[in-house]
């Protein structure tokens, strides 16, 4: 056991004596090295370790290097497939020289149009192209493509005209569109006037108001968003011209995004933006106008009338100031002699516009007129017009027979014209038949014969048992025309002293002629004539030698807007309800019966009374007012007919609520203020009595005379069709069109509407006779001719580009300067209107009609608005097979005020669809 111990303890003890060895022998050896090298020796020992085991890494690395190119260079030529010579060919042809790009210089085939185009491109792209491309590449293929893309485009843009008729759109489209416009302009000013609210900026109420009128004409589209918001504008800009890229360019074009997105940012945004804000400026639009009148010299009494009529203080305080700066100058001068009398008429001229400047200013600051145009006038002496004078005259003629209508005494007024017409023609067919007699040529009885029918005509209208209304005159006179008739040949003086006997009844009785020198009718006929301050009539019929003051309130500063509201008789008031209803059967027939209770109270007594009446009275009632007043016709709403259960005792309380608001509306005081002669009419119905029918007997008999047309102008476009048939007469159908809008000759009396009419035809006809329309076309195909749009591509060059140089943007002018423009341009307008005119259609409607064309030009967005309209017919006309019409309705879909529209279109009809 002891012997297995100590072997067990010898084996232990053996490997720590052989680390102890190892560790020995290393510290003797370590310790001989320092003895023998010296203590350095480590550090030179480390650093040839170092040098061998970094010589080792970099032979290996370039070994390595240099067998794995060869390696990779085999598995290149051995696996991958080959490389594209695209590349390389492509960096070869960029180090070659570029060679020179040929052009086709050929758009349109007419040289003289070819080259100013090609300027304008080439201007375009250096402008607004190249300025900034040539800073990225000096490649010019791009620029080649953009410019042969807009070459491509004008060539089909031109291939296209060439193709098209420009015939209808210059002389019907071209008109009726700015007819249109004018309509939509008058009829905001007039809702404007009704609502009669100062409190809000005018300009901005109009153009809302202007857009509210167009949506309810138009019914399909409006334009408010394009002409008021600047966004929106350039947003259907780049819609547009996108479309018609797309329309011009070859579809490979058209697909590349980024030249196609420049062309449409060039066209829209360079060209098309600029020149519609430059036609849209209304400064520039009195510049232009200044410039086309620039023959005519400023009158000063047409100046003045411009200063007196001014409804904007803007200029009256530009006109004041240039006249103080005046002023200053010429008291400054030291003059003598014959100079200072001159001197002193300009200063005092100078002092009176001064005056008058202020003046107006004061007026409108105070609100005491608010209407667009003034009457600058005293009204304290208004002169006499002779009847005689008045029956002559168109002007004066048209408000005595509106002031005779309103009194129902037309009929005496008409026979009286109507023998003036029978009495020519007479005169005229036996000047003709002596004539033939001469000849040899017999055709007497032919020509008795017509003039007898004529006569028969003018005798069974006026002055028969029948006639309806009757002329009355005495019967004595009557009965010898009817025996002459019988047995003798009419002739030209057969109806002389009956129309003498007219004439006296109309000049003396007190319902007509007195009473119209009287009416505010009489006041606006001397403001037509132009008679208000410089009369020309000083006599009277009656013989009196003093003038008539019909000045309602003695006023210097009354209008004429203000004189229609004058009260004829505020002392009689009168009241009317349906107090029941029933159903009567006579002979047979079952109609309703409406019982009406009337009361009537003036100063002195006080009356009630029934009255029954039927359906079909107050359908003849309505009616026969309507023709006499045709403003009725849009405030007063009769309840319609039914055909069948119309005996139901619920539907007649329906009709008995409807027609007692209808006689409510009827019997407002301001109702019969503003119509004074419709209270004799209201009493008539109104009466204990039979009703007697025979509404429109007369307007029916006489239709040359007073045709009435019942068309609500309010919500139709001027391109409808034109009645008269003038459509086939180019120039008439112009005119007309143009004479109805501006001056609301189609509101106004008929009769003198179907003169104008008559007198536009005899000019046209003695001026060209019957090649009128062949000259229009003729002029309309030199419009279009190549020299003639030649002439206006080098004006659009020369304006944006003027000596070759972009043109900078010119500075807006100062608002002082452009408010005496303003004032220069309307006094250019009134003094070259011609004096013909003025005794046609009378001074006042002339004046009118004239102010509005140019307050209508003299905002930004309607002006927009009506070049945006030419632009659509244009394009509409030149592509007539990719409905464009359609395409405008969809841009301009998102219109606010179309949006409003079709909201209250769905309010209106949801009852009417509840119902069904």
């Amino acid at each position: 056991m002891e012997e297995d111990d100590c072997a067990f303890c010898g084996a232990a003890l053996a490997p720590s004596w052989t680390s102890l060895s190892i560790w020995g022998w290393g510290s003797l050896g370590v310790v001989l090295f320092l003895i023998t090298f010296g203590p350095f020796a480590i550090f030179y020992f480390a650093f040839y370790i170092l040098c061998f085991v970094g010589g080792g890494f970099v032979v290996t690395l370039l070994f390595g290097k240099s067998n794995s190119e060869k390696y990779l260079e085999q598995c290149e030529h051995s696996f991958l497939p080959c490389t594209s010579v695209g590349i390389p060919k492509c960096i070869e042809e960029m180090k070659r020289e570029a060679r020179p790009i040929k052009i086709d210089r050929r758009l349109t085939g007419a040289n003289i149009i070819d080259e100013p185009l090609q300027q304008v491109i080439q201007f375009s792209l250096r402008d607004y192209v190249q300025y900034w491309y040539y800073t990225l590449s000096d490649d010019e293929s791009f620029l080649l493509e953009i410019r042969q893309a807009l070459q491509y485009a004008l060539v089909q843009f031109s291939a296209r005209s060439k193709e098209t008729d420009w015939q209808p759109y210059f002389t019907t489209r071209l008109v009726d569109d700015f007819g249109t416009h004018l309509r939509v302009f008058r009829k905001a000013q007039q809702r404007i006037a009704e609502k009669g609210d100062q409190m809000k900026d005018q300009a901005e109420e109009l153009v809302d108001t202007f857009f509210e009128v167009e949506v309810e004409m138009e019914k399909e589209v409006c334009r408010d968003l394009v002409c008021t918001s600047p966004k929106d504008e350039e947003g259907f800009l780049r819609d547009l011209c996108e479309v018609l890229l797309y329309i011009l360019l070859p579809p490979g074009d058209f697909q590349n995004k980024i030249m196609r997105y420049f062309v449409r940012e060039i066209l829209s945004r360079g060209i098309l933006l600029p020149l519609i804000n430059q036609l849209s400026d209304p400064d520039y639009i009195n510049q232009y106008v200044i410039w086309m009148i620039r023959d005519s010299n400023c009158n000063y009494e047409a100046f003045m009338n411009i200063i007196k009529l001014s409804d904007n203080i803007g200029e009256l305080e530009a006109v004041k100031d240039k006249a103080s700066e005046e002023l200053q100058y010429l008291r400054s001068l030291d003059t003598a002699g014959d100079d200072i009398n001159t001197i002193k008429n300009q200063i005092n001229s100078l002092l009176y516009v001064i005056k008058v400047c202020d003046s107006r200013i004061q007026r409108l600051q105070s609100g005491k007129e608010i209407d667009t145009v003034k009457l600058a006038a005293n009204f304290g002496k208004l002169c006499t017009v002779p009847l005689d004078h008045i029956l002559v005259d168109n002007v004066a003629l048209q408000f005595f027979m509106d002031y005779m209508q309103q009194t129902g005494g037309q009929a005496h007024l008409f026979f009286w014209m109507t023998v003036e017409g029978y009495r020519v023609t007479a005169q005229q067919q036996l000047e003709v038949l002596q004539s033939r007699q001469k000849d040899g040529k017999h055709q007497t009885n032919q020509t008795k014969g017509l003039l007898r029918a004529a006569a028969v005509g003018v005798y069974e209208q006026y002055l028969s048992e029948k006639a309806s209304p009757r002329v009355n005159i005495d019967d004595n006179l009557v009965a010898k025309l009817a025996e002459t008739l019988n047995h003798e040949d009419p002739t030209p003086e057969i109806f002389d002293d009956i129309q003498r006997k007219v004439y006296e009844l109309m000049l003396r009785d007190e319902r007509f002629y007195p009473s119209f020198k009287q009416n505010v009718l009489y006041v606006r006929m001397l403001a037509e004539l132009d008679m208000l301050k410089d009369p020309s009539f000083r006599g009277s019929d009656d013989g009196e030698g003093e003038s008539f003051n019909g000045s309602p309130t003695g006023s210097i500063n009354l209008s004429l807007d203000d004189l229609s509201n004058v009260p004829s008789d505020e002392t009689v008031q009168l009241h009317a309800y349906i107090s029941d209803t029933g159903v009567c059967n006579d002979h047979g027939k079952t109609y309703a019966l409406y019982a009406i209770t009337v009361h009537r109270r003036n100063q002195n007594s006080e009356e009630t009374w029934k009255t029954y009446r039927r359906y079909s009275d107050f359908h003849d009632f309505h009616m026969r007012i309507t023709e006499q007043f045709e403003n009725l016709a849009n405030i007063l709403k009769l309840p319609g007919k039914k055909t069948f259960n119309n005996m139901d005792r619920e539907f007649l309380e329906k009709r008995k609520k409807d027609l007692n608001a209808y006689l409510q509306l009827l019997l407002n005081p301001e109702m019969m203020k503003a119509s004074p002669a419709l209270a004799h009419y209201v009493y008539d119905f109104l009466e204990n009595k039979a009703y007697s029918k025979g509404k429109g007997d007369f307007a029916r008999k006489v239709p040359p005379l007073i045709q009435k047309t019942y068309s609500d102008p309010d919500h139709c476009r001027v391109a409808a069709p034109i009645d008269d048939n003038v459509d086939d007469n180019i120039p008439l159908r112009v005119m007309l069109l143009l004479m109805d809008e501006v001056f609301d000759l189609k509101e106004r009396n008929q009769w003198l509407r179907r003169n104008i009419k008559n007198l536009l035809q005899q000019l046209i006809r003695a001026t060209y006779g019957d090649t009128i329309n062949r000259k229009i076309v003729d002029h309309v195909d030199w419009m279009t001719s190549p020299e003639q749009v030649a002439d206006a591509v080098k004006r659009f060059r020369d304006a944006f580009w003027p000596n070759g140089i972009l043109a900078e943007t010119v500075p807006r002018r100062d608002k002082a300067i452009r408010m005496r423009t303003r004032v220069a341009g309307k006094t250019k307008l009134l003094e070259v209107m011609p004096d013909e005119l003025k005794h046609i259609i009378g001074a006042e409607t002339t004046r009118k009609g004239i102010l509005r064309v140019f307050e209508m030009f003299q905002h930004t967005q309607l002006n927009k608005r009506m070049v945006y309209v030419f632009l659509e017919r244009f394009l509409e006309t030149l592509f007539p097979q990719n409905k464009f019409h359609e395409l405008f309705n969809k841009l301009h879909s998102r219109s606010k005020q179309m949006q409003r529209y079709k909201q209250r279109l769905h309010t209106t009809q949801a009852p009417s669809l509840q119902k069904r």
